[in-house]
């Protein structure tokens, strides 16, 4: 295989978690704007923060896709069919988004690992290294959300 369709694959597996994290941020956004109960105040912060940087993960995952050479995927009909993650069109209780963003998180996580795998193997050090920054963000979301919800 040439060298220009390894970086293919890995801006393939990339356009993929590009899609996922802008589902994720609509996701976490739509959460923020209709949660509700006596904790509203926190989450409707919290998913503000959280979507805020999803959206510049979004556009850093994007610029990796280009550094590569390739065309970065845009637009919501596109995304929908890259995206492994489900776009939420309810308004579940708080404490079903906090669980179903913490799902998603883990999901993305575990993308990551199989991105960076790959990336290694491909002795493409700037995508691992930015891939392994991805990684702690989301790893870091999931504890924040995860302890918003223990007792």
């Amino acid at each position: 295989m040439s060298e220009k369709e390894k970086k293919g694959e890995l801006a393939d597996d990339l356009a993929h978690l590009l899609a996922d994290t802008y589902v994720l941020a609509l996701k976490t956004q739509n959460y923020h704007w209709n949660v509700t109960g006596p904790f509203f105040p926190s989450f409707h912060k919290l998913f503000e923060e959280q979507y805020s940087l999803l959206i510049e993960a979004s556009d850093a995952i994007a610029e990796r896709i280009r550094t590569l050479g390739f065309i970065a995927p845009g637009g919501c009909a596109v995304f929908s069919k890259l995206s492994k993650l489900k776009e939420e069109t309810g308004a579940p209780s708080a404490e079903e988004m906090v669980k179903n963003l913490a799902s998603d998180h883990c999901r993305l996580i575990e993308i990551v690992y199989e991105i960076i795998e790959a990336s290694q193997e491909e002795g493409d050090e700037g995508t691992t290294d930015f891939l392994v920054e991805r990684l702690r963000e989301h790893e870091k979301t999931l504890w924040m959300l995860e302890s918003t919800i223990k007792a």
